[in-house]
C-alpha cells in the first residue's frame, strides 16, 4: 500500500514542478565509555519527495585519542534509506569493541546521497561519561514494498504476434525515435535502424532463443544519413503508436538481460503521449561512462518539462548489490518495473522496490520505449552489445 501523501497539496504545475529535495546530515554522537554500541544520527531537513539513499563508512579518528577500527570499534559500511512518508531521523549502530574516555573516530558519507542534497558529510563519534550517550532513533519506517501487478493485463510481447514498422502504427512497434533516427544532441554515435530501410546490415531487432534481441553494433560499411556519416548502429522500440501499449495508472515490468559492452546505453523508459517531456525512465545504463557497472548499477529518473523542453530531472544511480543485494544484470536475466499511481511512482528490480517519487505526471498517459543507443567513437568490440527481452507486459488501472 502507498503511504499517505506529505505533497498531497503541492501543485505540480501540469507536471512542470517537483518538490524541492530533502538534504541529508549525519551528526556528531557520543557514547559512553564500556558501552558496546554508539549510535550515529542521520537526519533529513524536511520530509522527501522521493526516495534517498546514503552509503555510509567509519573512519579511524586522528590525534591522541584516535579510536582505530578492530580495536576500538568494528567498521561499519552500511547503506541508510529514507522513503516518502519515513520519519526524519535515523541512527547507523556501530558497533563498540572498547574505548576511554576522549576517544574518537569518524563516520562519512561515501558520496553524495543518491536523491537528496548532501549536508554535513562528516561527523565525530566520541566516548564521553559527562554527555548524554546518544539515543537510537524510533519510528516507524516503511519496508520496501514487492512488485504486484494490480492492473488488467493489457498487452504482452510475444512472438506471434509481435510486428514492427519503421514508424510503427496502431498495432506495432516503430524502429525510430518520434524525432527520428539519430539523438545527435545528447552526444549518441548511433544510427537506430531498421533492416528493412538500411538492407545488409546486421539484424538490429530480432527474435533469438532465449527473447527479443536489440542489436547493436559497429557497422562494417558506414551509413551516410542526413548528412553524416554513421559508423555504429543502435536499435530501438518505440510504443508511440502502438495503442494497447499505452496506459495512464498502471505498470510496466520488463524481464530482460542487458549489455556489458563499453559505449552501450540501455534503457526501458516512457514518455507522455502529449510529448516530451514527461519521461520516466525505468531502468538506464549509462555503459560510456567509466564508472558505470552493468552488474551492478541502475538508474532511474524523472524527467519535467514541457513543450520540449526539460525544467528538471531527478533520481537516483544506486549500486543495488549493497543498497538491495541485487547484481549480475549482464549475466542473467532480471524484472525492471514501475508501478505508476496517481500519489507515487515506484521502481522494482527483481520485485524489490528500489526508487519511489511523487507523481508530478497526474492525468499523463505514456508510451514505452525499449532501446541500446551507443554513445562511443572506440572499438566496441569487448563484451555484449544486446539486450535481450525475454518478457515485457503492461497492466492498466483505472
Amino acid at each position: 500500500m502507498n503511504i499517505v501523501s506529505d505533497f498531497s497539496d503541492f501543485d505540480f504545475a501540469n507536471g512542470t514542478k517537483l518538490p524541492a529535495k530533502a538534504t541529508l546530515s549525519l551528526g556528531n554522537a557520543s557514547f559512553r565509555p564500556g558501552s558496546s554500541v554508539a549510535y550515529v544520527p542521520v537526519t533529513l531537513d524536511r520530509p522527501t519527495p522521493n526516495t534517498v539513499i546514503a552509503r555510509i563508512i567509519t573512519v579511524n579518528g586522528s590525534g591522541t585519542y584516535r579510536a582505530l577500527s578492530g580495536y576500538n570499534y568494528q567498521t561499519v559500511d552500511t547503506v541508510v534509506i529514507f522513503r516518502p512518508g519515513d520519519p526524519l531521523v535515523q541512527t547507523v549502530a556501530v558497533p563498540i569493541i572498547g574505548a576511554t574516555e576522549g576517544q574518537q573516530f569518524q563516520v562519512k558519507l561515501r558520496e553524495a546521497p543518491w536523491g537528496g542534497l548532501q549536508g554535513q558529510s562528516t561527523a565525530t563519534i566520541m566516548a564521553s561519561s559527562t554527555a548524554i550517550a546518544t539515543a537510537r532513533a524510533t519510528g516507524m519506517f516503511r519496508e520496501p514494498r514487492s512488485f504486484a501487478a494490480t492492473g488488467t493485463l493489457q498487452f504482452e510481447l510475444l512472438k506471434d504476434t509481435h510486428r514492427r514498422s519503421p514508424d510503427g502504427g496502431w498495432d506495432r512497434w516503430a524502429t525510430s525515435l518520434a524525432h527520428g533516427r539519430t539523438q545527435i544532441a545528447n552526444g549518441e554515435t548511433g544510427l537506430y535502424l531498421d533492416s528493412s530501410i538500411f538492407p545488409g546490415i546486421e539484424g538490429p531487432v530480432y527474435w533469438g532463443t532465449n527473447g527479443l534481441v536489440l542489436h547493436t553494433q559497429k557497422l562494417k560499411t558506414p551509413i551516410s544519413y542526413g548528412g553524416q556519416t554513421w559508423y555504429y548502429g543502435s536499435s530501438v522500440l518505440d510504443g508511440r503508436n502502438f495503442l494497447a501499449t499505452q496506459i495512464g495508472y498502471g505498470q510496466y515490468e520488463w524481464e530482460a538481460k542487458m549489455p556489458s559492452r563499453r559505449g552501450s546505453w540501455p534503457a526501458f523508459w516512457l514518455v507522455s503521449t502529449s510529448g516530451w517531456p514527461p519521461e520516466i525512465d525505468i531502468y538506464e545504463g549509462f555503459g560510456y561512462q567509466s564508472y558505470w557497472d552493468f552488474d551492478r548499477h541502475v538508474a532511474h529518473t524523472l524527467h519535467i518539462g514541457a513543450n520540449g523542453t526539460r525544467y528538471d530531472q531527478r533520481g537516483v544511480t544506486i549500486q543495488t548489490q549493497q543498497a538491495y543485494g541485487l547484481s549480475g544484470y549482464s549475466q542473467g536475466f532480471h524484472r525492471f518495473a514501475v508501478d505508476i499511481q496517481r500519489d507515487y511512482i515506484t521502481w522494482f528490480v527483481d520485485g524489490v522496490e528500489t526508487y519511489q517519487s511523487v507523481n508530478p505526471f497526474r492525468g499523463f498517459r505514456f508510451y514505452p520505449i525499449m532501446d541500446v543507443a551507443v554513445k562511443t567513437d572506440g572499438a566496441y568490440d569487448d563484451g555484449s552489445g544486446d539486450m535481450v527481452v525475454k518478457s515485457f507486459k503492461i497492466y492498466s488501472a483505472p
